[in-house]
Parts: structure tokens; sequence; C-alpha cells
């Protein structure tokens, strides 16, 4: 079968590219900007990349076009394909019933920790040989790809509550049908969909309304938020993970996370030496090892395969090391996120100064939904610099107040990068922050340094 896919290079439809092509299916896709990582891993498997989304680009006719929920009636391609009566499937739906059916779906949802927690999930699987498939926002550096078949009965996926494509706006997730189910936390995020933290409550009671009782929920248990939401009607059986107070807990926890004990109903069942920094990864851990646990590995198999986790691109990853200067690149776009990235830093640098830059590109920043909190996220650095596009259009530098002179705004890429550079000193930590490609700011940040920064792939 031949296969288009429209908005190929999102992390979620580019894993759809990457199941259909392991499947035997012909793929082609499009997009409106291709970069890496994702653009890498595609040219790779020899996926055909098209930029801009024409009408030739659906020539000559595929037998399906798979269509990305960024998509919307009056683009080009999307309008070719209905004059033209093509068939066509959101992507959510084309993998429930091409690649989950069958399978047992281990899905992780929740406002934060989707790709961290299933990148564990994964590989904790995948180190007790039980060879699972998996779909991920993200791609994990233990397996170098976003998604895969896999061998075994097992299905791991990142399940998003965003919408599904413009001729089907309920989650994403509705789509999947788990039999275990992880919900890592609950909090408003896309704003351009939901109207208020109310309407994100109800897709996620949907969701347990879709996994059986024969099942298991891992659910955050700190979580207040999730709690209303099971308690409007939970027919699953429900484990619970903390840092304390739950099934799964932490004991001994170190200051940065590096090592700890796990505990099971209040007995130590494993002990976690690892990479990985930040209560919030402790927290992740504990989900994976419960949902683990469920499908026969044991905490301490578990929490092996964890001490050899690498993490996952754009979670804090090293991009750059030059005259003392480590530079980051993080994925945090929502005021929690970044101040769990910051945090987690600052427990490995000590005193040392961080710069922490952030583009306000998340459709809820856009519109100025998190602009109360965004000085609080960012306090923990030293100095702070927001780029602000053209299409934000609400106080930046008022919302920035509180940090004083150690924040500035910028609605110039090119002067930001000087700017950044122009501040830099040796010792120094630089902390990326963008959901997008920023610019290419890594880059063009190291090239004004003097150093080629390592590329993503």
């Amino acid at each position: 079968m031949r296969i288009h896919i429209l908005g190929i290079c999102g992390t979620f439809m580019g894993g759809i590219a990457v199941l259909a092509k392991a499947a035997g299916h012909e793929v082609s896709g499009s997009d409106a900007s291709v970069y890496p990582p994702m653009s890498s891993q595609l040219a790779a498997l020899g996926i055909t990349l098209s930029e801009g989304y024409w009408p030739e680009h659906l020539q000559p006719a595929p037998d399906c076009v798979l269509v990305g929920n960024a998509l919307s009636r009056g683009n080009p391609a999307v309008e070719t394909m209905l004059t033209r009566g093509l068939a066509y499937a959101s992507g959510p739906r084309w993998l429930a019933e091409h690649i989950l059916k069958g399978q047992q779906v281990l899905a992780v949802a929740g406002t934060h920790g989707k790709t961290t927690t299933s990148s564990m999930l994964a590989w904790i699987l995948e180190c007790a040989g039980l060879n699972p498939g998996f779909l991920i926002g993200g791609i994990p550096k233990d397996f170098g790809v976003s998604a895969r078949a896999g061998g075994g009965r097992l299905f791991v996926v990142e399940a998003d509550e965003y919408d599904t494509a413009f001729f089907d706006k309920g989650s994403k997730f509705l789509h999947y049908h788990p039999r275990i189910l992880i919900l890592n936390n609950l909090e408003y995020d896309h704003a351009d969909i939901f109207p208020d933290l109310t309407s994100i409550e109800t897709q996620f009671q949907y969701l347990l309304r879709t996994v059986p009782g024969n099942g298991l929920i891992v659910a955050n248990g700190a979580d207040t938020n999730l709690q209303r939401v099971l308690k409007q009607g939970c027919w699953t059986p429900l484990e619970t993970f903390a840092l304390a107070e739950a099934d799964w807990t932490a004991k001994h926890v170190s200051g940065d996370g590096g090592t700890f004990n796990v505990t099971h109903r209040g007995k130590i069942a494993a002990m976690v030496e690892w990479e990985m920094l930040g209560l919030h990864n402790v927290q992740n851990a504990l989900a994976a090892i419960a949902a683990a646990h469920h499908v026969g590995v044991e905490p301490r198999q578990a929490a092996e395969a964890l001490i050899r986790f690498q993490g996952v691109k754009r979670r804090l990853e090293v991009r750059a090391h030059t005259g003392g200067v480590v530079v980051y690149d993080d994925f945090a776009h929502h005021p929690t996120a970044i101040a769990t990235t910051l945090a987690g830093l600052r427990q490995r640098v000590g005193s040392a100064r961080i710069l922490a830059v952030l583009e306000l590109r998340s459709a809820s920043m856009k519109m100025g939904i998190h602009r109360d909190a965004l000085a609080a996220a960012l306090a923990a650095a030293e100095r702070v610099f927001v780029y602000q596009p053209a299409n934000v259009s609400w106080d930046v530098i008022g919302a920035l107040q509180p940090l004083g002179a150690r924040a500035s705004v910028s609605t110039d890429l090119e002067q930001l990068i000087g700017s950044v550079a122009g501040e830099i000193q040796p010792g120094d930590h630089v902390l990326i922050m963008s959901n997008g490609g920023f610019g290419g700011f890594h880059e063009k940040l190291m090239a004004r340094l003097g150093h080629q920064a390592a590329p993503s792939v």
C-alpha cells in the first residue's frame, strides 16, 4: 500500500511513518517544516520527505492519506485530498486498526513526563527480553528511533490528550484501548483545544472507560486533579505511585534523584542508581516499574534496566561542550516542566550559573495562558532570555518583571543569539527550551562561540 502522511515530521506522525514502513508499506510524507531529529530518522529509513503542502505531493494518488492534527480545512493538500476523493484516516485510527490490534497496549498519559516514562517502560520491557513495540513522542537514546513494531505482544504508546484530526476532535488516546494505563499527572494545557481544565478531565474520564476490568491503572497518587477524575468512575484495578503514601514509593532518595529505593506496599523491592536526575524522574521510574510489574517484570529486574537507561533526546540533552560552557536542549514548554527541568539541572551543576533560553512556541504560551506562572518557573536561573515570536501579543516583559534585570525579551532571533553569546562565561550552563526547532538556535549559538554543536539526530 502507498501511504502519504501529512504532517510527517511531527513526533507522532513521524512514528506512524516508521511503523508503516516496517509493516511493508511504501511511505512518503510532507510537512510545513522539516527539521531534525525526526527528519533525519525518516530519511535514514528511505522515506521520501517533501517541504510544504502542495497538491503535486499527492501524485500519483496514494492508497491512503494519513492526516496529522496540525492540518485543517483550507490547507492545499487537504483540499486536494477531499476534492479527489482520496481515502484518508487519522494517525491514531490507523495505528489502532493496523498496529495495536491484537497487542497488549501499555499507554502512558498525562500532562508531563509521557515521553520519558514511555521510554523507560519500553526499555525495561526490552531488557526483560519481551521485545516490545512502541510509539513515543521523542527518540529514546537506547533505541535510536521513536517507534518500532517489536516482535512480541506488548506495545508501549505515548498517549496524548491532544485532538486527533480536523475531522475527529476527540483526544488521540481514545483510539488506543490500553490494557495497562499510566496516568502521570494532569494540568491545564493545550489552550487552543481545551477551554478549561474540566474539559481535559472529561477526556481522561473517557479514557478510563476504555480500560478493561482485567487491566491495570497506575496513577499518580499525589495529583489531586487525577484523583478527581478517578472518583468520577474507575472500573479497573488501581495502583498508585508517589514519593510517599502510595502503593509504589521511593525511599532514601538522594538530593538529585540519582539513587533511591523502590518500595511496593511498604516493602523495599529494588534500588535504583542511575544517570537521570530530578524527583520528577524518580516518579516516572516508579510508574514504569509498576506497569512493567503487571506484565511479569520483577522490580529488581526493572531497576537493573534503569541503571543503563540513557534518557531521551531533547530532554536535558547535552548538545555541546566548549570553553567550559555546557549547552543543553530540552523540550520544556509548560511552566511546570520548565521549573522541573531547571530544578534537575540545578541539582547537577550546584552553584554554577544557569542561563535559561525559552521560546514561547506552544499554543498555550502564545495565547498567554501561562503568563502568571512564567517568572516563577524560570526563577532558578541566574539569567533568563525569552524569545517572543511575532504571533505572541501579550505583555511578556510585564510577566517577567518579578525577575528584574535577570530577564530580557527579544523578538529577533539573531539578536537573541548575540545577546546570549555575549553573556556566556566559562563554567556557565546554557539551557535552551523549545518544543520546536527554534530556528536552529543551538547550532547558530555554538557557531557564534566558534564551536560546532553536536547534531541532533
